[in-house]
């Protein structure tokens, strides 16, 4: 059993993860919970996540986020969904419930809504610092933001299934309707149960896009030859069965681990 976050700020998720695995719980609702969490809290939409995510350049947040599970055509997503404080929960149901693997924009919220979620009013998934960000560039007409993006977290159960949840308010002050690679399979994410391997990223997810590393990720995992490295510092969390609590851990430039 293990479990990694991306960002320091990660480190609420993961260490509900292991209290969450300790009463038994699969990798799929460990995710599910323990994204809920920080996605609806505003403190945490500083990092470019959930409620109190920046706005785009229309003023509304919209999210994006996906869940993928290591088996086979297991995989769910959202994008561009507006008035949804804990837009994983929904990607979750689109997965479990739904006979499309993605929903975005207002079809993604008339779901939302039909599965029984309030889809709330824009001025309740903004915060006063969101608020001020957006007067600000509407002043300047350009981001300021140097705020981390993305929440990833993986997920390795007792039974060996492992699952993988991205979720984001996307880049700030984006055109109505932008999606990232954050809700796209293979881009933003990737899970593989038999190569017990998945894979999330963080980062500029137009560019991220481009080149499906999740995905490339896991596909080099599954030849036995694993690695880590890093071209800028990295903070990151992690548990793994045997500890007594998340840590947070720092990926260094230029290092390698064979």
């Amino acid at each position: 059993m293990a479990a990694v976050g991306t960002w320091a700020f990660s480190l609420a998720a993961v260490e509900r993860v292991r209290r969450l695995m300790a009463a038994g719980n699969g990798a799929t609702h460990c995710v599910q919970e323990a994204m809920a969490e920080l996605e609806n809290d505003k403190e945490t939409g500083c990092f470019v996540v959930g409620r109190g995510g920046f706005p785009n350049k229309a003023g509304v947040v919209q999210c994006d986020a996906a869940i993928m599970e290591g088996l086979p055509g297991r995989f769910g997503a959202v994008a561009a969904l507006p008035g949804v404080g804990i837009p994983l929960t929904v990607a979750r149901v689109v997965m479990d419930k739904n006979t499309h693997n993605m929903l975005v924009g207002e079809g993604a919220a008339a779901f939302a809504k039909e599965q029984g979620f309030s889809i709330e009013d824009n001025n309740d998934m903004m915060s006063e610092a969101g608020l001020d960000a957006y007067e600000e560039f509407l002043e300047n007409r350009k981001s300021t933001s140097k705020n981390h993006d993305t929440l990833g977290l993986i997920v390795l159960d007792h039974l060996g299934n492992i699952t993988v949840g991205v979720s984001t308010s996307g880049a700030p002050f984006k055109d109505p309707g932008r999606v990232g690679d954050s809700p796209l399979p293979g881009c933003g994410l990737y899970a593989d149960n038999r190569a017990r391997a998945a894979a999330g990223a963080t980062g500029d997810g137009d560019k991220i896009m481009c080149f499906c590393p999740s995905f490339h990720v896991v596909q080099l995992m599954k030849q036995g030859e694993v690695g880590a490295a890093s071209t800028v510092s990295f903070p990151y969390t992690f548990w793994a069965r045997g500890m007594e609590a998340a840590e947070q851990r720092q990926s260094n430039p230029h290092t390698h681990i064979d």
